[in-house]
């Protein structure tokens, strides 16, 4: 079994139990997600099974889109509802929709995050929410990530309702909070559901509950053909033997002319199916392609 599957998480569980729940139903062992979701977040949750695990990281950095609510007046200590308040305020009149827009534009683009206490990022060996669970607190570094659209859906106060597109590890319960800092009422998460990874909708997503049986696995399961956003070499029939053992493939291999200045490729069969994927290097007009991940033939 190979392939990728579009799961909506529910709320209430962890991505990890949604892992178990597709090993269990599926009868196999290798089942990877691509970016977790907070147990109370809900949506679109990418799962890798079989080989399709090799091909994780590249749908781990895709863009994300979000929708979600933020509770104005709100600061709690873990930047969303499910934490305990720390202040309450009235949301003043000077909050109205264009400002709310207003300072949503100002986290639009490139921004710098502090990632929250209960984030996966790691600190000294720990997980931050492992510390923040034992109470403790430690200075994180802020990054660098980027916001591309951060729309207001509606204003009903005091919740104030957003869609966001942004890359990997932004984080929205810090953009609630910082939003609401910058209001000047605080504001924490209080809802949020993921939409899209890449190029792929939630729309297309089966509810985790769907999957009981291998049948309701393989009948849901995507082939990993066309799951990357990656420039695609299309590898002569001659040549395929190379890429299964992991050859690097120079012009001859490769069926038509391709230019790239590097980076990571797909390499496809005459028949569209996924070989590899692999890294370009070389010169422009003619470019040696290493195989990194194969995958090998078929679905």
């Amino acid at each position: 079994m190979k392939g990728i599957l579009l799961v909506d998480k529910p709320a209430g569980c962890t991505s990890h139990d949604v892992v178990d729940m597709i090993r269990r139903a599926a009868g196999i062992r290798r089942v990877g997600h691509t970016g977790t979701l907070d147990p109370n977040a809900t949506g679109l949750l990418i799962l890798c099974l079989g080989q399709a695990t090799r091909l994780s990281e590249f749908l781990i950095g895709l863009d994300k889109v979000y929708e979600g609510a933020m509770l104005l007046g709100t600061v709690t200590d873990t930047q969303d509802i499910e934490g305990e308040v720390l202040e309450e305020h009235e949301v003043p009149d000077t909050v109205t929709e264009d400002r709310i827009k207003e300072v949503f534009a100002g986290f639009t683009g490139e921004i710098q995050q502090v990632p929250p206490m209960v984030s996966a990022v790691k600190s000294g060996g720990s997980r931050l929410y492992a510390l923040a669970r034992k109470g403790e607190t430690v200075d994180r570094p802020s990054r660098t990530v980027t916001v591309h659209e951060f729309d207001l859906l509606r204003f009903e106060p005091p919740k104030a309702y957003f869609r966001i597109r942004c890359t990997r590890g932004t984080y929205a319960r810090t953009l609630a909070h910082d939003v609401g800092r910058e209001l000047g009422c605080g504001g924490t998460l209080a809802e949020l559901r993921r939409t899209w990874v890449g190029h792929h909708s939630l729309e297309n997503a089966q509810r985790a509950d769907a999957f009981q049986t291998r049948a309701d696995v393989e009948r849901c399961l995507l082939s990993v053909d066309g799951v990357l956003n990656l420039p695609v070499v299309v590898v002569r029939r001659g040549s395929e033997r190379i890429v299964a053992n992991g050859g690097t493939l120079g012009p001859g291999d490769i069926e038509a002319p391709v230019r790239t200045d590097g980076g990571w490729v797909q390499i496809k069969n005459e028949a569209g199916k996924l070989l590899a994927v692999g890294q370009a290097g070389g010169m422009p007009a003619a470019p040696l392609i290493q195989p990194k991940r194969v995958i090998g033939g078929g679905s």
